[in-house]
């Protein structure tokens, strides 16, 4: 059996009311009888702390505007239930002298209480008025009965006086007329939102909470964050402007949503989301356009694109998942089984984790999963409880890992991993205190200098981020090849930005469908695609000896880069020998290794991303680097000052990777001053462009697009002093681009 109309379900103290197909509508404000069924629920609730009444749209009502009609609910039960007023003996005697009393009270305390409480405040002191003129005409036991009943009236009103419904009107109901609701429309201000949204929205931050910062995204989306008292995590709040349009507005979409429920995507277009969005749009636009044309609503062209991507989000895209990644500051997004028990919580950039004010439903969760299979053309099942794969929507990028049962035994789950619209550039870390300059000055050398870089941590620890910076050090003019297992690397932009790169997907090691080449056998083929750079997404398993011997053998002549966990050096070598079974001469092959760390705070409140040691793999050992001083710190963080310094080895020269490289070149063979001068001007040249971009408040000097202009003009002007002056002076180089970095930014930002 359906639900029926106006039957309703408590959860957590919120009442939501099932209004569809009612004739009396879904508003407290406009509709007496609405506001009268609503008073008894919460009569019958007790607890209550918010209102849904939803038909087409919901009208949800906030703990405030809630409070009002519990107070009423509660008076009406004390005159009616407690008190007993219209069955007390004290009415029974007075009403033989003034006989319409208790048709009065019934109409007060019975009908108007419930249905209009203004209306009931204004009448009982009418009656009062009334009964006054009555009793100065009247003499002995009608006088007396009046008296009484005034006294009665009296003390009615004195305690609707006391609600803060009365409280908030009664200096304004000069000249009101009984049943205008207008008065209402100012004190119930319900949050109306479109029922095709799934997802639960708390509409109000927790009681006491204490605002932190607000910003809008580009959408109108608008993200406040708030300190809530007793609580370590923030309070993420998102309002996104589907939840600020007009009535109109509303009825026009929830038309217009019904009309493309009817379209069924073809098959191609659910593998295509891009396809699919664009079928959507152009449907929408021309379906909300005329039926706003037989409304006679006028929309301006704002109003119409905003009204066809809420609808174009709702259709064919994936709801609040894409409210949510429209944010750049998100870095995480965990939606936990059960669904539909706790909040959606995010990892943001600038508060960490924090609780949200959404609440995801089971039918979002279903929904999620069955566009995530036919879009990766994978399973998710009882059989396959795992799933990778990655999710692009206008204004984010994610990879998804989703789980279920059997894996999961309260039910899917969801672990979303935001990834920067843009690669993250060096400057970029340095802005954020990764790391310093020198850092990037010395690995932009060795990827010049064809090294082999791994860069490892644990988990959230920034080292794919940094995978993809340093893949935008490596000039345009070499080939780049990458192979992923979950596709994360930022290869579309880069081959934007003028890249000749090539993406592989291999198979995952944890979803193993059978479909897609294994890790060893898609880097063989890499390996036989050319001369080129190869980037590794992350190192994971037997995929490890292929790589490795390639590097032993020689059959990389450019830079190999790649990611793995690890914590340390020795970690690092632990699980590549001992775990992987890479040779230990063949791990020789490996030049430098980068760890990335989360540094936490003495109260435990706080996290941040850091570089805390460079390694260099030295080649003389058999056995045990660690043992045979196999491994040399280049630079080690400190705590104290919270940087990442150089060691002695790396001041004094002492690095045999460096002097390597050092010794193909002539202007650098035997001479370690000019290397490390040379070093040194290429972490200044990152240096600068983040001074510029704080003294200009331009963030977007630090983004890849300026950074290879950057680097490229960096080894034009290189060339072209060393063939003016015979010598790589760094001091006329540095000149030299800074002279053109100004030029830039007078041209492009006119500055």
């Amino acid at each position: 059996m359906g639900i029926l109309v106006c039957d309703y379900e408590v959860i957590e103290g919120i009442i939501k009311v099932n209004c569809k197909g009612c004739v009396f509508g879904s508003s407290v404000e406009d509709f007496d009888v609405c506001m009268a069924t609503t008073i008894d629920k919460i009569r019958e609730v007790k607890k209550v702390e918010r209102i849904i009444l939803t038909e087409s749209r919901e009208h949800e009502y906030d703990y405030d505007q809630t409070r009002l009609l519990v107070e009423i609910a509660l008076l009406y039960d004390k005159f009616l239930n407690e008190d007993r007023i219209l069955e007390s003996p004290f009415i029974a005697e007075i009403k033989h002298f003034i006989p319409n009393i208790s048709n009065e009270l019934n109409l007060v305390l019975k009908e108007m209480l419930r249905r209009d409480p203004i209306a009931a405040y204004v009448q009982i002191k009418r009656f009062i008025r009334k009964h006054r003129s009555r009793a100065l005409k009247s003499r002995g036991d009608v006088k007396k009965a009046a008296e009484d009943y005034i006294r009665l009236l009296e003390e009615i009103n004195k305690k609707l006086e006391s609600t803060m419904l009365i409280q908030a009107v009664k200096d304004k109901i000069h000249g009101y007329r009984l049943g205008d609701r207008s008065i209402y429309r100012k004190i119930f201000t319900p949050l109306i939102r479109p029922t095709f949204m799934l997802t639960r929205y708390v509409s109000i931050p927790p009681k006491g909470a204490r605002m932190l910062d607000r910003y809008e995204l580009p959408t109108k989306i608008i993200v406040e964050i708030f300190k809530v008292p007793g609580k370590t995590r923030p309070f993420y709040y998102i309002t996104p402007p589907e939840f600020r349009l007009s009535e109109s507005q509303y009825f026009i979409l929830d038309t217009a949503r019904r009309y493309l429920a009817e379209h069924k995507p073809t098959e191609t277009e659910f593998v295509q989301p891009e396809r699919a969005r664009e079928v959507f749009m152009n449907m929408g636009k021309d379906t909300i356009l005329k039926i706003a044309d037989e409304r006679g609503v006028h929309l301006s062209s704002a109003e119409l694109n905003e009204m066809t991507n809420i609808l174009a989000r709702y259709t064919a895209g994936f709801g609040i998942l894409e409210v949510l990644l429209a944010d750049s500051k998100l870095q995480d997004i965990y939606i936990n089984s059960p669904i539909g028990i706790a909040p959606i919580f995010v990892g943001h950039s600038d508060f960490e984790e924090c609780e949200t004010n959404l609440i995801p439903t089971k039918e979002d969760a279903e929904s999620w999963a069955t566009r995530f299979r036919m879009l990766s053309g994978r399973p998710l099942d009882e059989a396959n409880p795992v799933l990778d794969t990655e999710l692009m929507v206008p204004g984010g990028r994610a990879r998804v890992a989703a789980i279920t049962r059997t894996l999961s035994p309260e039910g899917i789950g969801y672990a979303l991993r935001r990834h920067r619209d843009k690669p993250w550039t060096y400057p970029l870390f340095i802005n954020e205190k990764m790391f310093d300059p020198l850092y990037s000055g010395l690995m932009n050398f060795l990827i010049q200098g064809s090294r082999s870089l791994l860069f490892a941590g644990g988990r959230s620890s920034g080292k794919s981020s940094l995978l993809g910076a340093t893949m935008v050090e490596i000039m345009r003019k070499f080939r780049i090849v990458s192979v992923e297992d979950t596709l994360e690397l930022p290869i579309v932009s880069m081959r934007n930005l003028g890249y000749n790169i090539e993406r592989m997907k291999s198979r995952s090691v944890i979803t193993r469908v059978e479909s897609e080449l294994p890790a060893d056998e898609a880097l063989r083929t890499a390996l036989r695609l050319g001369d080129s750079c190869l980037i590794i997404g992350e190192v994971r398993s037997h995929e490890a000896k292929a790589l490795w011997e390639a590097m032993r053998i020689g059959a990389l002549a450019h830079v190999v880069a790649g990611t793995i966990h690890g914590e340390s050096a020795y970690g690092v070598f632990d699980r590549v020998v001992n775990d992987l079974g890479v040779p230990t001469t063949s791990f020789k092959a490996t030049d430098i290794i980068t760890i990335c760390g989360m540094i936490r705070s003495a109260d435990g409140l706080h996290r941040n991303r850091r570089v805390v040691e460079v390694t260099e793999i030295r080649k003389h050992w058999k056995n045990d680097p660690m043992d045979e001083n196999g491994f040399v710190n280049l630079m080690e963080y400190s705590a104290k000052e919270d940087k990442l310094k150089p060691t002695s080895t790396l001041i004094n020269g002492e690095s045999h990777i460096i002097n390597e490289i050092a010794k193909r070149v002539k202007e650098w063979h035997g001479n370690w001053d000019a290397v490390w001068d040379n070093i040194l001007l290429r972490g200044k040249i990152k240096e600068k462009m983040v001074e510029y971009s704080n003294k200009l408040n331009r963030r977007e000097i630090l983004e890849a697009e300026w950074v290879i202009d950057a680097n490229d003009m960096f080894h034009q002007i290189s060339d072209d002093v060393r063939q003016e002056l015979g010598s790589l002076d760094s001091k006329e180089i540095y000149k030299n681009w800074d002279i053109w970095f100004k030029g830039k930014l007078k041209e492009k930002l006119g500055v």
